[in-house]
């Protein structure tokens, strides 16, 4: 039963809402359902733990509605975009799929890169146990709201022992002020599967607007999942984003999640060891200034044995900025011979730059190896006077010693134009910093 009463701010997010008609019955049971939690569920404030060091009330002050009627970009509009080593493409504009702009010829055998409306016409029982499944939506309203606006994402899914030899980009166009949208992705790699994604959010529009978007991603047994996530939202966007990560026995799963744009941004990564012997790296950097807010939360879930993970996140805060890191390693009983190690590094460029780091260890098993720690400081007077004493000025040395800072986070990622075109904005970002 639907309550009637709710909080102002979601009311107005869920004003366009539209009783599902026809379709999927389990997809529209699920939509229901996640429209009752939107309805039940208040909006997170710093008196809530999880969000003590977010402030969302510039956002609920806001009023969005959901995108609708704005002509399209044309393809030169975004081509600054593209990325020349995914040859396969899905956009998105204002959170609809725009296949006058996507690329999805060519595809290997086995491999299926489409809208998710496409896919559950074909690849429905493939979709139904994954699809609002692992992003969960019982107690928190932002992916309640996603999953009951949910009519269409990207849907991309590998088959047994295929291989997607080149990156998969989903690119995610916002172009309208004061507009809501609802981006939705759903990655399945099956057993012995291996691709690469790049999740892109970018932006035509200076005005203010908000995306709240949830990433499902499942690596079956054995098989391999390179996830590329950058925000680059407008000055004036809000984002939000819960991704949750799925991983079966022998699975590989990399992140590597850039956070540049957006006045204020929120990640969620969740990634849950299903089976043993996974193995996870995740790299995170946020790079902000102005007086942007940038917080990152993720969740590395040793629920089974012998699982690794590597986690290195960075921030690089200027201006009257404000970066959160709060990152959890949780080892289950039972998860014995767990490998488990993070650190968060954080480079303040101003006095008025601030940054919340919160490492935590939750152990529940004695024979694991888990480690964490967190480092605060500014540039290291040493080494710029060493660069100072080489001929460099006290500028050229500052950016130097930031973009190298952000460099060992950058130079991972597995997609060689991206590497490049990130090292330019590194470059730009601690010059005007």
């Amino acid at each position: 039963m639907i309550v009637a009463s709710r909080h102002p701010y979601i009311e107005s997010l869920l004003k366009y809402y539209e009783t599902p008609r026809g379709g999927v019955s389990w997809l529209n049971e699920r939509r229901a359902h996640a429209l009752e939690r939107a309805n039940a569920l208040t909006v997170p404030t710093t008196r809530d733990e999880e969000w003590r060091f977010t402030d969302i009330s510039q956002l609920i002050k806001l009023s969005f509605q959901p995108a609708a009627g704005a002509s399209r970009p044309a393809m030169t509009d975004i081509a600054d975009f593209i990325v020349p080593e995914a040859t396969h493409r899905l956009v998105f504009v204002d959170g609809v799929f725009a296949p006058e702009l996507s690329a999805t010829k060519g595809l290997p055998d086995g491999v299926v890169v489409a809208s998710l409306a496409a896919a559950l016409g074909t690849h429905a029982a493939a979709i139904e146990p994954h699809l609002a499944r692992h992003a969960q939506f019982g107690d928190d309203v932002f992916t309640a709201l996603n999953t009951a606006h949910l009519r269409d994402g990207a849907c991309i899914h590998v088959a047994k022992n295929r291989q997607c030899a080149a990156p998969v980009h989903l690119l995610h166009v916002s172009t309208q002020k004061e507009a809501a949208a609802y981006p939705r992705c759903l990655v399945i790699a099956e057993a012995g599967a291996e691709c690469t994604v790049i999740e892109d959010y970018v932006t035509l529009t200076d005005g203010a607007y908000f995306n709240d978007a949830v990433t499902e991603i499942v690596a079956g047994e054995g098989a391999r999942v390179r996830h590329v996530r950058l925000q680059r939202e407008g000055a004036g966007a809000f984002h939000i984003a819960n991704c949750a990560v799925v991983l079966a026995k022998d699975a590989y799963y990399a992140s590597h999640a850039i956070s540049l744009g957006a006045r204020l941004s929120r990640l969620n990564l969740n990634v849950l060891q299903q089976g043993e012997g996974v193995e996870v790296k995740m790299d995170g950097l946020a790079l902000i200034s102005g007086r942007q807010l940038a917080d990152t939360h993720t969740l590395m879930d040793h629920a089974r044995p012998n699982g690794s993970c590597r986690q290195l996140h960075k921030c690089i805060v200027g201006g009257a900025a404000h970066a959160v890191f709060n990152g959890k390693i949780l080892v289950r009983p039972g998860a014995q011979l767990t490998d488990s190690a993070q650190q968060a590094r954080t480079l303040l460029l101003s006095d008025k730059a601030r940054v919340d780091a919160k490492p935590q260890l939750e152990i529940f098993a004695d024979d694991v190896k888990c480690a964490h720690g967190a480092a605060i400081g500014q540039i290291d007077a040493e080494q710029l006077f060493y660069l100072q004493s080489r001929g460099l000025s006290t500028e050229s040395a500052r950016n130097l010693l930031t973009y190298a800072f952000a460099a060992e986070v950058v130079d991972r990622i597995p997609v060689p134009s991206l590497v490049e075109r990130l090292e330019k904005v590194v470059l730009a970002q601690t010059q005007a910093a």
